[in-house]
């Protein structure tokens, strides 16, 4: 009985979150951001797995948020405090260091992405193709060529990412 108590509590909690967040972002308004903000803020906290990432995305989608140390410590609550499951996790860490990828120094970068290139998922080779690609806009083809490379013997690299990796040795890296 109590298995089935929690149950529709959890349902309505759901259901709350989500009323709350379509209310939110089918109302912003430019003059009101402030408020937008706090309201998407504490969806996040509330770590539910749907909810809090759709909060994030629509802060970072509409620059209702400047400061970077902000949204990276948003982006960590996702990571770190939500229950969700592995690929979600890994999505959103990819998705991070793309935030970051244009405003971080490359151990930094090679740090987020980590959890992602140390393991077999489906976002490793997302992974690898953006460090390729940092490394060839810094200059530095021998570690963006080294990148493209991993992504070509990967057993289950996604078809066009290693499409553009082949293309790009042979376009722009000699080969």
């Amino acid at each position: 009985m109590d298995f089935i108590l929690y149950n529709k509590n959890e349902k309505k909690n759901k259901i709350k979150l989500a009323n709350k967040f379509n209310l939110i972002t089918i109302n912003y308004k430019e003059g009101v951001k402030q408020n937008t903000v706090n309201e998407l803020i504490d969806i996040i906290d509330h770590n539910d797995s749907t909810y809090s990432p759709l909060a994030l995305y629509f802060l970072i989608d509409n620059e209702l948020v400047k400061d970077q140390t902000k949204i990276n410590n948003l982006f960590d609550v996702l990571i770190n405090d939500t229950n969700l499951d592995f690929e979600i996790k890994n999505l959103i860490i990819y998705k991070k260091a793309l935030y970051k990828s244009n405003f971080v120094e490359e151990n930094e970068l090679i740090n987020i992405l980590n959890p992602i290139i140390n393991k077999e998922n489906l976002w490793k080779s997302h992974a690898l193709y953006l460090l390729g690609e940092y490394f060839f806009s810094k200059g530095e083809k021998q570690k963006a060529k080294e990148f493209y490379n991993q992504i070509l013997v990967l057993s289950n690299s996604n078809p066009d990412i290693k499409l553009k990796s082949q293309k790009r040795i042979n376009r722009d890296l000699g080969e």
